[in-house]
């Protein structure tokens, strides 16, 4: 059976594997699949549970986790910083403006889905949380205007740049963190060094696995798209989309006319661009940019397109909503970084990757272990805390280089984003929708980019000399 649809006898329209596959996910989701919240609960006692197999007591357990509770507390901040800069540059009148215009170009149900695979993977690169927010709002303008598109195959298609390259760009937490000395934790730090964006994300090994998975994400979501005699479109769950409300109400008030001027966002915008402009002018831009810079960044330019003051916050108070996921359990995952690092765990999983691997396998066990961490602890950054003590500390003794071990973390571990649906939260506040409609289409993803990112990980790590910390 092909993988695009064609005739069948009869003269109506028989959809092809690709297609059958996705709808039959999608419907299997809808009835199974459960919250997010649950992921990270199991994934306490597992670690629990693993900890006294390891050898700890229960007492060593609970105090280790309690301890490493709100040790993340300033890593939650900057997570929800990211989503609420993106949200504001998205939903910015100018940017919008683009979104709606894109909106108006794809004239096809299939060649929409691929559309928004493009536009959610490659801003991806650019900022995770205005990726989100960018491709939920353009597939809110595509569907208004184009009927029968299937609504859980197109906000899947939204949701790509989460479950695919994100991490290999320039919101990459866990990248980010290893090239800023003061956000790594010492006890990290002692293991790892610093690991500069040069060995990490920019590397060309790094780029060609973004540009190789993009494709395939686009050639899927194309192929899968069922016809709109199959689909389920956003009509059919009772929705109906909206434009965005982008202008302000008549002010009212002579207090209010402050609110209303763009004289404090242009000389507040002009203050933060300025001090990042001299940063970079004297450090260079690999050396400056981080998790601080880079939400500095999308905040003065949410400021600034929105233009003024009220439309500013009315905007950041519609993002907040979208935070709540990361604010809730991002202390729980703490918790399993406390547990790991306060324990024996961290050591012995240590030990068990030397055992198990060699030089040139390592790359796969990484990537696979990576993968299945990452259906308990969807975050790349907290996860990346929680797995980076051994994970270094492992490619140290076995010579593997560490900026592409970041890497191999970086692409496997957005595949389980694929499946949990913590990072949907934003997505679906938009889309108005539940995660287990979208899922059925990204697990179908998960199936295609598993087998080709464990390839790219071990061919290109090949291609890198290992590199001793440098503190």
């Amino acid at each position: 059976m092909s993988v695009v649809a064609k005739k069948d006898s009869s003269g109506g329209q028989e959809e092809g594997l690709l297609v059958r596959w996705g709808m039959g996910l999608a419907d299997w989701s809808e009835k199974w699949f459960p919250d997010a919240f649950v992921f990270a609960l199991a994934a306490i006692v597992i670690v629990f549970l693993v900890g006294l197999l390891m050898g700890s007591t229960p007492m060593q357990m609970v105090n280790a986790f309690g301890n490493g509770f709100w040790v993340l507390i300033p890593f939650t901040m900057q997570m929800a910083m990211i989503i609420i800069g993106g949200y504001a540059v998205a939903s910015s009148p100018p940017i919008y403006k683009v979104v709606q215009w894109l909106g108006s170009i794809p004239r096809t149900q299939r060649g929409a889905i691929a559309f928004v695979v493009f536009f959610s993977t490659f801003t991806s690169l650019i900022s995770w949380g205005f990726s989100l927010i960018f491709s939920g709002l353009l597939v809110r303008e595509i569907v208004r205007r184009l009927k029968g598109v299937d609504y859980r195959a197109i906000g899947a298609a939204a949701y790509l740049g989460l479950g695919s390259i994100w991490a290999l760009g320039l919101s990459s937490s866990a990248a980010l963190l290893m090239a800023t000395k003061g956000s790594i934790p010492p006890n990290l730090l002692k293991i790892s060094g610093v690991i500069p964006l040069t060995r990490t994300i920019f590397t060309w090994q790094s780029l060609v696995t973004a540009a190789i998975l993009l494709l395939v994400s686009v050639l899927i979501a194309y192929f899968s798209a069922p016809s709109p005699a199959r689909a389920k479109t956003a009509e059919s769950y009772g929705i109906s989309p909206e434009p965005l409300t982008v202008s302000l109400e008549r002010r009212e008030k002579p207090g209010e006319w402050l609110e209303y001027s763009p004289l404090l966002t242009i000389l507040v915008a002009l203050i933060g661009l300025v001090y990042l402009g001299v940063l970079v002018s004297q450090k260079g831009l690999l050396q400056v940019l981080d998790l601080n810079t880079y939400n500095l960044l999308f905040l003065m330019l949410g400021l600034l397109l929105h233009w003024r003051p009220r439309s500013f916050v009315r905007a950041v108070s519609a993002s907040v909503p979208a935070t709540a996921g990361v604010l809730l359990q991002f202390p729980f995952y703490a918790g399993i970084f406390g547990i790991i690092t306060g324990t024996a765990i961290s050591a012995k999983l240590a030990g068990f990757f030397v055992a198990i691997s060699t030089q040139g396998t390592y790359p796969l066990v990484v990537s696979i272990y990576s993968a299945i961490l990452g259906l308990f602890v969807p975050s790349g950054g907290s996860k990346w805390i929680i797995e980076a003590p051994y994970v270094l500390q492992a490619a140290n003794t076995l010579h593997v280089n560490t900026g592409w071990v970041v890497q191999i973390y970086n692409a496997a571990e957005a595949l389980p984003n694929l499946l949990n649906p913590f990072w949907m939260l934003p997505l679906l506040g938009l889309l108005k929708i539940r995660a287990r409609e979208m899922v059925g289409y990204s697990v179908l993803q998960l199936l295609v980019h598993l087998p080709v990112v464990l390839f790219l990980m071990w061919l290109f790590a090949r291609t890198l000399p290992y590199v001793p910390p440098a503190y």
